[in-house]
């Protein structure tokens, strides 16, 4: 237990509490329109940072008034120059072929830390096709000589959506590998991981991120059920159906291949549950029915 402070560090304490906090400097957040990005660009408004965001279509998105928004393109970093400019601090969406430009144009710039989205598959003994491609940004940025933050995730509970079409057209939800448990973590607590990095400071750190539960898709499922009020029911279905499906999703036939693999590797298993989310924002992190109570228009039926 602390110590009880005596008055005079009261006051020292009343009187550093009182300092005016420190003008806050443009931020750039890249993918600002994504899952996580998003939330970024909210939470970091909610703190009263000044946000810039880059789009290659301006008119064809919508952000808050208070952002201000540069046309750019990762892809080209001939269009990141203005983007840049001033800017001390961003948070990085991984383009497969833009990071290097970018790196480039932001070192020009005089950035001075960067955090950048990345995947908890870095981790694994076995990287695997996402994993080996998240390895490659991340090692570009290390050695770009910027100071850095990675933010690597689990899978996002956003991925069930997936299941909406399913779920609105009928209570059978067609999947495979129903018993394969993961740690599925809220966009908004990746964000908040990235918020706090990017206005705490958190340099040279790398934070594997996951939710705070175990669950197989049949629990997941389950919990989808009980939010909307109707039963569901979960029917497994072949490799092939399940290749397939992935492949008409636009998954690659590599990332399909390690997909199926890390599905094969948990079923049975409790998923790995880190306290991530908690260490750095201060605050324990959305559970999956929470994000369920949120999406509940999106699978049909509102919740009562």
């Amino acid at each position: 237990m602390p110590s009880r402070a005596g008055s005079g560090e009261v006051r020292r304490r009343c009187t550093q509490q009182a300092k005016p906090k420190e003008i806050s400097i443009m931020i750039l957040v890249t993918g600002a329109g994504g899952n996580v990005g998003s939330n970024v660009v909210r939470q970091l408004l909610e703190e009263g940072e000044k946000v810039r965001v880059i789009t290659r279509n301006p008119s064809g998105q919508a952000f808050p008034d208070q952002v201000e928004v540069a046309t750019g393109d990762l892809t080209r970093p001939e269009t990141l120059t203005e983007a840049l400019s001033g800017i001390e601090r961003a948070f990085l969406f991984p383009v497969l072929h833009g990071v290097d430009g970018f790196l480039d144009v932001a070192e020009r710039a005089g950035l001075r830390h960067l955090v950048m989205l990345s995947s908890i598959s870095v981790t694994w003994s076995v990287p695997g096709w996402v994993g080996e491609a998240h390895l490659r940004l991340e090692r570009s940025v290390q050695a770009s000589g910027l100071p850095w933050t990675f933010v690597r995730p689990d899978g996002f509970t956003t991925n069930d959506l997936v299941w909406a079409s399913q779920i609105i057209d009928g209570d059978v939800v067609r999947g495979r590998y129903g018993d394969a448990a993961t740690a599925p973590v809220d966009p908004r607590d990746i964000a908040a991981v990235a918020v706090r990095s990017l206005l705490d400071g958190r340099t040279g750190e790398g934070y594997s991120v996951t939710g705070p539960q175990s669950l197989t898709q049949i629990d997941r499922l389950g919990i989808i059920a009980e939010a909307i009020g109707r039963p569901l029911r979960w029917q497994e279905q072949s490799e092939d159906w399940f290749r397939d499906e992935m492949a008409r999703l636009g998954m690659p036939a590599q990332g399909i291949d390690d997909y199926v693999d890390a599905l094969t590797a948990r079923v049975g298993k409790t998923a790995e549950v880190l306290p991530t989310v908690e260490h750095v924002t201060g605050r324990p992190p959305f559970t999956y029915a929470q994000w369920v109570a949120d999406h509940t228009a999106a699978f049909g039926t509102a919740s009562t």
